[in-house]
C-alpha cells in the first residue's frame, strides 16, 4: 500500500496525525517487522502505534516498546530531562515502574558513568526494559533494590500508576483496551502507589536526594502533605503548557 493511501485510511478512521503515522508505518514495514497491510490492519484495530511499529521516540532516544508494555508518554519527558539534570555524573538513581525503561534510559544517556537502575513488577516489562539496556530488576517498586544502595540514591523517578479506578473508563479507548491496566489504576483516587512511592523514597534516598513523581488531575495537594510528613522539603509542582499538574519534585532534608 502506498504512503497517500495509508495516510487516507488513517484520516478516515480518525487518527490524529495520519502523516505521521503512515510514515511510521511504512518505516517500520521497510525494517522487515510485517508487511504494512498487517501492521494497518492492527492499528486500525487500535493497537498502540509503538506495538504496532516496536518502538517510539523518547526524548530523541528510540525506545523498544514490546506488545504488553505501558508506552512512554510524550507529556512524561519533561519529568525525564529534569531528572537526568537532577543526578550527579558519577550519582546513583533508580527508576520505580520502569515500564520499557525510558525514564532510566533518558539518565543513563546524559550520565553515562551514573549508576541508574529500574525496577517494575511485570516481567514482560522488566525483559523490555533490559532490551533497552537498562539494569532491570523484576519485583514490587522498591523491594527487589540491592541492600548496597539503599540509603544513597541521589534520584528517584517514579511513573506509578495513578489513574483513579472510578476514572478508568474516561480513558482513551486505546488504552482502555490494550495497555495493561496494571500500569494505569492507581486505586481509589489514583494515589494508592503514589503514597508507597513517598515511604520507597524514605528508605532509598541519601539526604538531599531528590525525588520526582508523574501525577494528575488534584493528587499533587495529597502527595506534597505526605512528602512533608515523611521528611521532603522544597517541595514543588511541575505543569505542563496548558498549565496542568504533571510530575512533583521534592528533596529528602539532609
Amino acid at each position: 500500500m502506498e504512503k497517500a493511501s495509508l495516510r487516507e485510511v488513517l484520516a478516515r478512521a480518525g487518527f490524529v496525525a495520519p502523516e505521521a503515522e503512515a510514515d511510521a508505518l511504512i518505516a517500520a514495514s521497510s525494517g522487515g517487522t510485517r508487511p504494512v497491510d498487517e501492521l494497518l490492519t492492527r492499528r486500525l484495530a487500535g493497537e498502540p502505534l509503538a506495538w504496532v511499529t516496536g518502538s517510539v521516540l523518547f526524548c530523541g532516544l528510540v525506545v523498544q516498546v514490546d506488545r504488553g508494555v505501558f508506552v512512554p508518554r510524550l507529556h512524561t519527558e519533561a519529568l525525564a530531562r529534569r531528572a537526568a539534570a537532577l543526578l550527579p555524573n558519577d550519582g546513583i538513581a533508580v527508576d520505580l515502574c520502569t515500564g520499557s525503561g525510558a525514564v532510566a534510559m533518558v539518565m543513563s544517556a546524559a550520565r553515562p558513568a551514573a549508576t541508574v537502575v529500574a525496577t517494575d513488577i511485570d516481567p514482560v516489562a522488566v525483559a523490555c526494559a533490559r532490551r533497552n539496556g537498562i539494569e532491570a530488576l523484576e519485583g514490587d517498586l522498591d523491594e527487589p533494590v540491592p541492600p548496597s544502595i539503599r540509603g544513597r540514591v541521589d534520584v528517584m523517578t517514579a511513573v506509578v500508576p495513578y489513574v483513579p479506578t472510578e476514572e478508568f473508563h474516561l480513558l482513551p479507548r486505546d488504552a482502555v483496551a490494550f495497555e495493561p491496566r496494571l500500569a494505569l489504576d492507581g486505586g481509589p483516587g489514583g494515589t494508592a502507589l503514589l503514597m508507597r512511592a513517598v515511604e520507597a523514597a524514605s528508605r532509598l534516598l541519601r539526604g538531599g536526594g531528590s525525588l520526582l513523581f508523574e501525577l494528575g488531575g488534584d493528587q499533587a495537594v495529597v502527595v506534597g502533605r505526605a512528602l512533608t510528613k515523611a521528611g521532603f522539603e522544597r517541595v514543588r509542582v511541575l505543569h505542563d503548557d496548558d498549565g496542568r499538574d504533571r510530575a512533583i519534585e521534592a528533596r529528602r532534608r539532609p
